[in-house]
């Protein structure tokens, strides 16, 4: 017992030179490890007499829990140390200005997408979508285009297979199976904002893959003056209060009559600019009243219902609104580019 008070006492007086966690580590070994002197004392309870190993074994658990209370709090004592000399060292100056991180921008062309689904939405109509893969029947047959139809040689199709599946080359095939689905007894207002697919060579105002945002009415006593009070409205709200808009004649083979949809330049006073190419308007979309013979395929008595229908490309609509001759920018991830589109928005 003697000893164990001895080795106690020894423990006390090394811990107070300790001067860092290594060196309390190394002691701890010394004293409380396998081998250590503590330890070793156990050793000695063989070779006593069963009245003095009771006792004996008591006091050295009394002494190990002295051990380990006096390496605990002197690890404690240089912990707090430590951290009160790396708070010493280490301040936070909260004066200083803070890192700038570069932040994503949303894509400009799907901001302009949201613009256009949230008029539309607040005016009633319902935003769909439907398959990219389509079948020749609803992107060409039910629009009023057989197969031996002349205006199909404008349409450069990607064919998947044969003359039946193709990448669909526009969104109408959506405005087919809504109409389809009312099966000639629901009113419809519906836009179908997506992509679309056409052998077209690459260049700053074409490229193979463009987003169209289709509309479509199909309604009792609907009228022309319904698709123009549509469509400027839309251009008003997206373009500004000052916009006029005019309708030109044209030819659609799923509209009668068809109508090109042009609105007053935006950059200039009608003098003529690069944007309306000298005429002081600029062509924004296509549309014009539903063909009777969509209506009967789709399931409508044209004598009962009528309806129209518009194309935006969300590509145009964009360059237009950010003053953009090249869509090929809409598609890169330069971080700089995104920035100047929102000062663009803010002035």
């Amino acid at each position: 017992m003697k000893n164990a008070e001895e080795i106690l006492s020894k423990l006390k007086e090394k811990i107070k030179t300790i001067k860092n966690i290594n060196d309390l580590n190394n002691l701890k070994a010394e004293y409380l490890g396998k081998k250590g002197s503590i330890n070793e004392l156990t050793k000695k309870i063989g070779t006593m007499l069963e009245s003095e190993k009771k006792e004996f074994g008591k006091k050295l658990n009394e002494i190990k829990s002295k051990a380990n209370d006096l390496i605990e709090t002197k690890k404690q004592e240089l912990e707090k140390k430590i951290l009160e000399e790396k708070l010493k060292n280490e301040k936070i100056d909260i004066t200083l200005p803070s890192t700038k991180i570069k932040l994503g921008q949303p894509n400009i062309e799907e901001k302009m997408i949201e613009m256009v689904e949230e008029f539309f939405i607040n005016m009633g109509y319902d935003v769909l979508e439907g398959p990219e893969i389509e079948l020749d029947k609803y992107n060409f047959e039910m629009l009023n285009l057989p197969k031996e139809h002349p205006a199909r040689d404008a349409q450069d199709t990607f064919y998947l297979k044969d003359d039946t599946l193709l990448l669909r080359s526009q969104t109408s095939p959506v405005q087919i199976r809504t109409m389809l689905e009312g099966k000639g007894e629901k009113p419809i207002r519906m836009i179908c904002p997506g992509k679309a697919y056409r052998r077209e060579d690459i260049n700053p105002t074409h490229e193979q893959e463009l987003c169209q945002i289709e509309g479509l009415v199909i309604d009792k006593n609907i009228s022309l003056s319904d698709l123009k009070g549509t469509v400027d409205a839309f251009v008003k709200h997206i373009f500004g209060p000052n916009v006029e808009i005019r309708f030109r004649p044209s030819y659609y083979p799923f509209t009668e009559p068809s109508v090109e949809v042009d609105m007053s330049c935006i950059y200039c006073d009608g003098s003529g600019c690069n944007m309306c190419k000298p005429k002081g308007w600029i062509t924004i979309c296509g549309a014009g009243m539903v063909h009777p013979n969509v209506l009967k395929m789709c399931g409508y008595d044209p004598d009962k219902w009528q309806g129209f229908a518009f194309g935006f490309g969300a590509e145009r609509l964009t360059m237009l609104k950010y003053n953009m001759n090249d869509m090929r920018i809409l598609h890169e991830n330069d971080l700089r580019e995104s920035a100047n589109f929102d000062r663009r928005e803010d002035n």
